[in-house]
């Protein structure tokens, strides 16, 4: 029996029959490798009590197989790390970079400071970055990509940058929930977000466009800018209707959490859904589907979204060229606007 003190990865490759970066793929539970072969490694190496050596393998390869994924949140905004859209790309993200034999390092844009090459991928913490949201300025994803950092963002794909971004076609999404509500008769319908957001502008184009088309005034003062929780939604419709009364008969909202807190706010007031006010959220998280009445949404593929985002860091790591991408939008009709 091979001496559990001496056992190195050679030798535990030769044990298992196979080469010794298979076994070392194995041992990350690496999905390219066969269950099989995993399993049989794997409990060899429990067997003689044998584990990689992490810190000696990041100082001989310069690799550390770890990716950062940051949280680009606005400063000054209670939007947290709980957002439901937010750990719903992150976990698909973490499925995505685990099917490529990478593990996930979770942060934010306030933990990680204003150099994210140097607090990143100089020190080793990770081999590249994928950087969910723009946010209004881009200035530390610039920054980071200024430096050559392997760097992926999810944000809105028509923006010219150094950099792959991937994500919903935002005017699209916009256009759709206007037109669906105006398709149901609503003539003054409120956009509310924050449409200074790159993702948000874009679906404020489509809202602006929808109106457009089916030849209904725009009213700026249907434009409301607000904090994308769904506390801030809550406090504005209160305050509109306490000042101005009902006036409006549909919502465009740029997140499910903006439309919850909006559709709080009318129930409260005895305001009919959708007799009274249509609403029509953005995302599709899990929630929406529970409200009651369920919500009428947007739907952003972020299973594919996030399978892209790896795609195209692995292009920058393995010096392939990189590409935009724009993943599948879809209207999700529920009980929350009028429909046949």
């Amino acid at each position: 029996m091979v001496s559990e003190t001496k056992l190195t990865l050679a030798k535990l490759a030769e044990l298992a029959g196979v080469s010794t970066s298979t076994a070392s793929r194995a041992l990350k539970d690496n999905p390219l490798i066969k269950k099989e072969t995993r399993s049989k490694i794997q409990a060899l190496a429990k067997q003689h009590n044998f584990s990689i050596n992490t810190a000696a393998s990041r100082l001989r390869t310069q690799k550390t197989h770890v990716i950062a994924v940051i949280l680009n949140l606005v400063d000054n905004t209670e939007q947290s790390t709980t957002d439901p859209f937010l750990l719903k790309l992150v976990g698909e993200l973490n499925q995505a970079l685990n099917a490529s034999g990478y593990e996930l390092l979770l942060s934010n844009s306030f933990m990680a400071s204003d150099d994210w090459a140097n607090y990143f991928i100089r020190s080793q913490r990770a081999d590249g970055i994928l950087v969910i949201g723009q946010g209004k300025s881009t200035d530390k994803i610039d920054l980071a990509a200024q430096s050559a950092v392997p760097l992926v963002v999810w944000g809105d794909a028509k923006t010219n940058a150094p950099y792959p971004i991937v994500g919903g076609n935002n005017f699209e999404g916009g256009y759709r929930a206007t037109e669906h509500l105006l398709s149901q008769g609503a003539r003054r319908i409120l956009f509310l977000g924050d449409s200074e957001h790159a993702e948000m502008s874009e679906r404020y184009k489509g809202y602006r466009q929808a109106h457009v088309d089916s030849g209904t005034d725009v009213d700026p003062g249907c434009n409301c800018a607000i904090d994308i929780t769904s506390a801030a939604a809550y406090a504005y419709i209160n305050e509109r209707i306490k000042q101005s009364g009902l006036d409006f008969d549909g919502i465009v909202c740029v997140s499910d959490m903006v439309a919850l807190g909006a559709l709080k706010a009318l129930k409260e007031r005895y305001v009919g859904i959708p007799g009274d006010v249509g609403i029509v959220g953005y995302d599709d998280i899990s929630i929406a589907e529970l409200m009651h009445p369920s919500l009428t949404t947007i739907r952003q593929n972020t299973q594919q979204a996030a399978k892209l985002m790896v795609i195209e860091l692995l292009n920058q790591l393995e010096n392939r060229p990189t590409h935009n991408q724009v993943v599948e939008t879809s209207l999700i009709v529920r009980r929350s606007t009028r429909h046949e």
